[in-house]
């Protein structure tokens, strides 16, 4: 029993793969078409935000970037004066 299913498993393996048949692409405005309805289904997937989420998220944003310039302005005012204050020492 062993040895007939060992000789059908090399049967099997000995076997050269066929190749699938010759099938032509379909053209390229075919394809095409098949693309953009896809796009279509998985743009009616998404969820979109409403204008209130919109709004409230574009403040955030506005907020941090207000935030983050701030605090890069009083580090490289205390840097720049920092240095000044060391080309000062090294002038004297």
């Amino acid at each position: 029993m062993a040895d007939s299913k060992a000789a059908a498993k090399k049967q099997e393996t000995k076997k050269p793969a066929k190749k699938p048949a010759n099938k032509k692409k379909p053209n390229v405005f075919k394809r095409l078409w098949k693309y953009l309805v896809a796009c279509k289904g998985e743009l009616k997937k998404i969820t979109w935000p409403t204008p209130k989420q919109t709004t409230k998220n574009f403040l955030i944003v506005l907020v941090v970037i207000l935030v983050m310039g701030l605090f890069i302005f009083g580090l490289d005012q205390g840097l720049y004066k920092l240095l000044g204050l060391v080309m000062d020492m090294s002038n004297s």
